[in-house]
This record gives structure tokens, sequence and C-alpha cells, in this order.
């Protein structure tokens, strides 16, 4: 099969490097690359020093192609600006003159790049949203998790209008985006629930997450030192993660407990400045380490030498160091969200706790410290967890059957066997 993935972001022909987005829609294209596709990666050239064209692995090649000026982002800096008409038309010509079986989008901007380039073509486009910008739904948001407000009282209410009417309009188009695709991947049971609350048919939704490199992530590896407390680690992407006041406040009923916070800045400076009060405050300052940013180097090191993964996000789109971590070895708590609420087998790989509740997080902490067996056991079935439904390989495979649905020599099946067959893929 010719595979065109769309991506929104820039591809290096060195996937360790990329952003993480980036390096999960390159391991997707090895991973079809493997099954004996010819895979060919589409991202927007986001640097003069990019090749226009580079070989991945087997079967997999990506190109980038014109789509904005370089480098530039959008006003809210967590996606890439991206001109759509530009992109699509690059990609219409390419599809003209070289046309793929079936072109999958990644991110709501490539997807309408995708539909727009694949127009006339006779082309099925799939669609994966890396998330949802559905209206507010703090249902998953910690109590701690409120930012300081800032500004005068009109200047609030003016930027929370703007914010909002940005947040409706990105709802609409990816509305319509859903719509118009041939088929949706969920990347979880509660994406695909939010899909169908947004009116999206159920038909046209399968559920195939994101996958984890359980080669690179594995128990056998280097262990990262020990100071022979029982270790909690939390991974964060941003200085200002929300959750992590839950998780100190936890630490201090967690007698004897050290708690590691990787990523973003180290130390107690200015950026940890609230958090280590808070710590001071608890009694706890004195086991809880910010080690600043983690090299993809070490972090499997590191994550073996936890004894629990604390997810401190309230909302996980892709799931990604819970995934990490289970495939090393290492159990998570979390609260029942995203991936992550479908990765954790509550009781067996992990555990799964209301948001923004410490005490309770506190109490399953010491109820598995206090059996090691019990955490041995929940090391070894987080690592099967892993392999068996996660693997790229699987997700791989997953992902085929989903194009296999879309191609126009295939009848589409009743709405009950597509009940069947996404129920089946959440199992593992």
């Amino acid at each position: 099969m010719r595979i065109a993935l769309v991506a929104s972001q820039s591809s290096s022909p060195r996937p360790r490097d990329a952003a993480d987005h980036s390096q999960r829609v390159t391991s997707l294209a090895e991973a079809l690359g493997r099954l004996g596709h010819q895979v060919t990666l589409y991202a927007p050239n986001g640097s003069p020093a990019q090749p226009a064209k580079a070989t991945l692995g087997p079967g997999v090649t990506v190109e980038h192609l014109p789509a904005g000026p370089a480098g530039s982002r959008r006003p809210s800096g967590d996606e890439p600006a991206l001109d759509i008409p530009v992109f699509s038309d690059h990609l219409a010509r390419r599809w003209r003159q070289n046309p793929p079986d079936v072109a999958h989008a990644h991110f709501w901007t490539s997807g309408l790049a995708a539909l727009a380039g694949a127009r006339g073509l006779n082309l099925p486009v799939v669609q994966t949203f890396q998330s949802l910008g559905a209206p507010a739904d703090h249902s998953h948001r910690p109590a701690d998790a409120a930012r300081p407000a800032r500004g005068s009282r009109a200047a609030r209410r003016a930027g929370r209008q703007q914010d909002a009417g940005h947040q409706l309009a990105q709802v609409r188009l990816q509305v319509c985006l859903a719509r118009n695709a041939n088929a949706v991947l969920a990347t979880s049971s509660e994406q695909m629930t939010k899909l169908t609350r947004l009116g999206v048919p159920r038909a046209s939704i399968r559920v195939v997450p994101w996958g984890v490199d359980t080669g690179r992530f594995a128990p056998e590896g280097p262990v990262a030192k020990r100071n022979g407390r029982p270790r909690l680690l939390a991974v964060r992407q941003s200085a200002d993660e929300p959750g992590l006041e839950t998780v100190i406040r936890a630490l201090a009923e967690v007698p004897d407990a050290e708690l590691l916070v990787a990523g973003g800045p180290s130390g107690s400076g200015p950026a940890n400045q609230n958090l280590a009060g808070l710590a001071r405050d608890l009694g706890v300052a004195d086991r809880i380490t910010f080690t600043g940013d983690v090299s993809r180097t070490h972090l499997p090191a590191l994550l073996r030498s936890a004894d629990v993964l604390l997810s401190g996000e309230w909302e996980d789109p892709s799931g990604t160091v819970a995934l990490q971590a289970m495939a090393c070895g290492t159990p998570v708590a979390a609260s029942a969200a995203g991936v992550v609420g479908d990765a954790v087998i509550d009781g067996t790989t992990g555990f799964l706790v209301p948001p923004g509740q410490p005490s309770a997080l506190a109490h399953r902490i010491r109820h598995l410290f206090a059996s090691p067996m019990q955490l041995e056991a929940f090391s070894i079935a987080a690592v099967d967890r892993a392999r068996s439904r996660y693997s790229w390989d699987r997700i791989g495979r997953e992902t085929v059957q989903a194009y296999e649905r879309c191609l126009p020599h295939q009848f589409l099946a009743t709405d009950e066997t597509e009940a069947e067959d996404a129920d089946s893929s959440l199992e593992g």
C-alpha cells in the first residue's frame, strides 16, 4: 500500500532528536514501513537547512514542503503556523503525479491541508487529532491548578472572550474536518466519546492509540543512581505543569519517599519558587529534587530507577511518558484521562485516582510500598501491557486495518461490527 502521512511539524531524519509529536509520527511511519508498505511523510519545511527529501528507514521517506514563513508560530505558541493553501497546493501537485492509496493527517491544520490536496483525486483521507479544542471541560483539572489572575478585570475578561472565540472556531473546524474525513482515528476511548458528542458519526471512528518504542524503553538497561529511599517520579512538560502541587502534598503523607521532578527548570530558582515554597511549608523540601531537563538518552534509565511514575497532568492526549514508564517496568499512578486512562489497568499495572486529591493518591502509594510483592507484580504487568498493546508494530497493524476499510474496493461493515472492532482495540 502507498501511504501518505501528513504532519504539522517538520520531521528529522534522526527521529530521536525530533519533538515528541514529530517523533510519534515518525515512529508510525517506520512501523508501517516494516510491514512492507511504501510510506511518504509530508511535513512543512521549518528551516532552510532541512533537506527537501530524506530517507527515514526502509520504505519510508520524508518530503519537506513549503508551508509558510520558516519558524513562524501561531500566537498561542503551541502549534506551528501553517499556510494551508500553500501546503495543500504542494500536496495536490505531488499526489496528482504520484497518487497514494490513502492519506493520513496528524493535527487538524494538516488535516485541512490534506482534504484540500485530495480534492478531486478519489483519495481517502484519515484524520488523527493530537487533542480536541472542545469547549472547556475542567472535569480532569486538579483543584490546585488554577493560575493567579493578572491584569485588570476588563483585560482578563477580554482575554477569556478572545480565547473562547478562538476555541469555538477551532471546534467548528475540527468537527467539519472529522465529518468529511473517511475515517477518524481517536487516540483514546475518551477522545472517541468527545468526537461523538461533537456530532462525528460513531461508525467513522476507530480507537488507535499512540505506541511506544519497546526496544528502547525496556526493563533491561542502565538504571539511574538511587539513594535507598522509595522513589516517586513526575515528568513535566513545562515549568508550570498542573497537578504538581497535588503530587507534593501527597509526598507529605508518604514517609521516607523521595520525589524527583524531571523536566522544566532545575533547582529551587524563580521558576520553581511556588513549588519549593509549598515543599518547605509541608516539611518535604529535603525529599524533593528538581532535576531539570532530562535528555532522551538518559530518560529510560531515570524511568527504570523509579518505583512509581506520577502523572501530573489532568489530561495527556498522547500518554507518551506513562507508556514509556510502563515499558520500563515502572507502574503508573494517574487520573483516568486520555490514553493513560486506557493504558493503566487499575490495580494491575498501576492505579487510577481522582484528580486533585493528594490524600487518596498518598493512600494508594503507601499501600503499594507496604507490599513489595504487589509492586513487583505491577511492574511485570506494566511491561506486558506496554509490549502487547502499545508496541509500534501492533499500532501499525491496527492503522493499516483502518486504512483498508477506507479503500474504494472495501465494503464498509455494519455499525455493530464497527463497534465490536473499536471495543476490541482497547483490549490488550
